[in-house]
């Protein structure tokens, strides 16, 4: 006479009940990945930007001197205490790679951005990016417009896109905002040097 054993009861779910619950945890996952993603999106397409212009008496020549001296920025410049090229050849050119040193309120920070547009007595263009690119860019201008009158306006802005942005618009409008504008009354005054001398 054999005697069946008893069947030692198990964690394991039955079946159906398994598929369910991998059903809802793939469904979850998806739903993430989907906000994530159309974040990521919405956070790239539509930027923070910043803006601050200044007009004075120079050609737009005698603005773009200035403007591209970079060895004389940690002589006048509260913003960008220092500017170098760092690609091969070390010239100021469309696809050159710069080192930037920023200064705010909080600090320095050091960035990398490449040079996009470069266009004497016209425009300065930069891209840099935070992590893989979509973390945080920031894209840097400086554009020269004659106004008359022997008078030029510079714009100098950013716009800043990436997941991390709407993180810190508050910030960036509170301490870097203030050195676009610091920076472009020290041109000014940096262009105006110049002339005299």
């Amino acid at each position: 006479m054999t005697t069946a054993l008893p069947t030692q009861p198990t964690d394991t779910p039955p079946a159906p009940a398994r598929r369910r619950r991998r059903r809802v945890l793939l469904g979850v996952t998806a739903a993430l990945v989907a906000l994530l993603c159309g974040y990521t999106a919405w956070s790239n397409t539509h930027p923070v930007r910043l803006t601050a212009s200044i007009e004075m008496e120079a050609s737009p020549d005698e603005v773009w001197q200035v403007l591209t001296d970079l060895a004389a920025y940690p002589q006048w410049n509260p913003f960008m205490t220092s500017t170098e090229v760092t690609s091969k050849g070390g010239r100021l050119e469309e696809g050159a790679t710069l080192r930037n040193v920023m200064h705010d309120r909080t600090g320095d920070t050091v960035f990398t951005p490449e040079v996009l547009t470069l266009e004497p007595g016209r425009e300065l263009r930069w891209l840099g990016k935070m992590g893989p690119g979509w973390i945080a860019d920031g894209e840097h201008r400086f554009v020269i417009e004659e106004i008359g009158g022997g008078r030029v306006r510079l714009t100098q802005s950013e716009s800043f896109t990436g997941v991390a942005v709407p993180f810190v618009e508050g910030q960036l409008r509170a301490d870097t905002l203030p050195q676009f504008r610091a920076m472009n009354e020290a041109l000014a005054r940096r262009v105006e040097a110049v002339g005299r001398e």
